[in-house]
Parts: structure tokens; C-alpha cells; sequence
């Protein structure tokens, strides 16, 4: 949902199939800088195996690259940034590493709150289900989510690594 924002808020190209996921690119803005968007169409802890290719194929450093993913140890609404780190047993995180060859890429990491239980499948339930918070608050954590994201693209080349930004 963040992804699809920015296309729209870049008026980039139409999405095309490449690299397991839908692509597309041009600059972030009028005179922006130049970017590519993928959304992987593979399973979370296959998304390395789309992203790892893609950022060859494209040569983007490792220290550009932005991950944009849920966060359920950050409650609802709460949107953090990050270089690096470690993975906190995300496996979606786990396959990046793999195939991008090291953790040292930027995240934004966007809060949708932790499920009552720990039972992995009620878990994976909640991740993959729909947001049971109002459209209005969903609509926002999106946007600022986006605007974070954003804020990277125009930042210079990576800082010290575990830098931590909250929203």
C-alpha cells in the first residue's frame, strides 16, 4: 500500500512484471532523484530471491536500497527507520539479507500492532488480514509511512550504521 502511495505520488510508469514482483521507476518528483519501486509477488521469506536480483540488475547500492515493511512488535501506527540492524527473526528480513548479501540496507518499519496470541498461524492471520483500525488512521500510518520513505530518497548516501529515526 505504501509502494502503490509513492508511484502515484511520483507519477511513475505503469507496473510491469519482472523479477517475481511488479517494477517500475523514473524520479521521485519532478527533478528528483531517479528511483525503482518493486513489490515482490513471492512469498515474504522468498522476497531476497525478487529483491537481490532486481538490485543487481539495476545496480543499486546496497546503502539506497529501502525496505518497506510491517512491523507488529511497533504498535499501530507508529513508523520507524532504520539502516541496518538485526533481523528479529523477520523471515521476510532473513531472505533480503540473503539475497542482497548483508543486513546493511534501510528499513521502514510500519507499525500494525501485535495479535493477542503467539500461535504462529493466528499471527500470520493477523499480518495478512485486513486492518481492523479505522480507514482513517489506516489511511494516515500509510501516508506517513510513504512520507518517511520519501525522506530517504532525498537523504544522502547512508549514514552510520543502526541509525534509528521514529515518526
Amino acid at each position: 500500500m505504501v509502494v502503490d502511495t509513492l508511484a502515484e505520488r511520483w507519477g511513475l510508469a505503469r507496473w510491469k512484471e519482472k523479477y517475481r514482483g511488479r517494477i517500475t521507476e523514473g524520479r521521485a518528483g519532478p527533478g528528483g532523484p531517479r528511483v525503482v519501486l518493486l513489490c515482490p509477488q513471492c512469498y515474504m521469506n522468498e522476497s531476497g530471491s525478487s529483491a537481490g536480483p532486481a538490485r543487481g540488475a539495476k545496480g543499486v547500492p546496497l546503502d539506497r536500497v529501502i525496505v518497506i515493511h510491517d512491523e507488529i512488535d511497533l504498535p499501530f501506527g507508529e513508523v520507524r527507520t532504520r539502516l541496518g540492524g538485526g533481523l528479529a527473526g523477520h523471515n521476510g528480513l532473513k531472505s533480503l539479507k540473503a539475497g542482497f548479501g548483508s543486513p546493511d540496507f534501510w528499513r521502514v518499519r510500519v507499525g500494525v500492532g501485535r495479535p493477542d496470541s503467539t500461535d504462529p498461524d493466528r499471527v500470520a492471520s493477523y499480518v495478512l488480514g485486513r486492518f481492523s483500525e479505522p480507514r482513517d488512521q489506516v489511511e494516515g500510518l500509510i501516508a506517513t509511512a510513504a512520507t518517511e520513505t520519501e525522506r530517504l530518497v532525498e537523504k544522502p548516501a547512508a549514514g552510520p550504521a543502526g541509525e534509528e529515526t521514529s515518526k
